[in-house]
């Protein structure tokens, strides 16, 4: 009897363990996902984001960023949006191209990070979907912070051919997909198309669930539902394999897509200081 009942205690126990492990397995990874508000503004003609339609015609964007914190790993940012010191220009950041986006600051990054108890050195690591001024206005908030890109986006030429980075900025640089945390619960997704290195990000909440941030990928629901490709765009033929790969991780990971810019969506989402778990 007494082979019996140790094995039967080996079995109790490895049944306990297991239910242990599957118990912590749930607690690690994402915790907690803060929409931010990284910039309004209206554009003037959004025929450019879709050719042959809507010329003349005015909307309103939004510019959002994204705080992850992550079980063990901290502080994760997704975009910068607008550079916080746009909210002191009573005008707004106005283009020289009339057609394109005036963006106002209503809240600056710095402040709404603080309303979260956090300072800037508490985001370990970051990335920015793309290297558009809406996108990167802040990356130099976090200099220490590190920041995932695709090479192709950083090796990208800016104005007068200068660098799109500060080469100080510590920075890993990547040749498409990036599992963030080696975790599953934040991938970088290589999405390129509306410039040469751009990306989203898929984001895995317990009680959410799966969140693809589109970045500029798409930029309003109307472009996604008929996968327009504004005129803009750097390669159209990316752009349109990048949708198809977003489709389809939504599909795979039973995914809701948050699309950056789109007004009528992030109007419907909770601010930061609620959050997303």
């Amino acid at each position: 009897m007494m082979p019996r009942i140790k094995f039967a205690l080996a079995v109790a126990a490895l049944a306990l363990s297991g239910h242990a492990a599957v118990a912590q397995s749930e607690k690690s990874g994402v915790e907690k996902l803060y929409v931010l508000n990284c910039g309004e503004g209206t554009a003037g003609d959004i025929s450019r984001w879709t050719p042959g339609l809507n010329e003349g015609k005015s909307m309103d964007f939004v510019d959002s960023c994204y705080l992850i914190k992550h079980s063990s790993k901290g502080c994760f940012l997704w975009d910068t949006g607008i550079a916080d010191a746009v909210a002191a220009m009573p005008n707004g950041l106005v283009p020289a191209d009339p057609k394109a986006v005036t963006w106002r600051r209503p809240k600056t990054l710095a402040a709404q990070l603080e309303q979260l108890g956090l300072k800037p050195d508490d985001v370990k690591a970051m990335a920015v979907s793309h290297t558009h001024p809406d996108h990167t206005g802040n990356v130099e908030l976090f200099p220490e912070a590190m920041l995932y890109v695709q090479k192709a986006e950083y090796d990208w030429p800016g104005a007068n051919n200068e660098p799109r980075f500060k080469p100080s900025h510590p920075v890993e640089l990547l040749a498409g997909d990036k599992d963030v945390f080696g975790d599953g619960s934040v991938t970088i997704l290589s999405t390129p198309g509306h410039t040469p290195g751009h990306q989203s990000l898929l984001v895995k909440l317990p009680k959410t669930g799966a969140v693809v941030l589109s970045g500029d990928a798409v930029h309003f629901k109307d472009n996604w539902d008929n996968r327009r490709v504004p005129s803009m765009n750097a390669n159209k033929d990316q752009s349109a394999a990048s949708m198809q790969k977003i489709a389809d991780t939504l599909t795979k990971d039973k995914a809701q897509l948050w699309i950056n810019h789109d007004k009528a969506q992030r109007d419907s989402q909770k601010m930061a200081p609620e959050f997303y778990d």
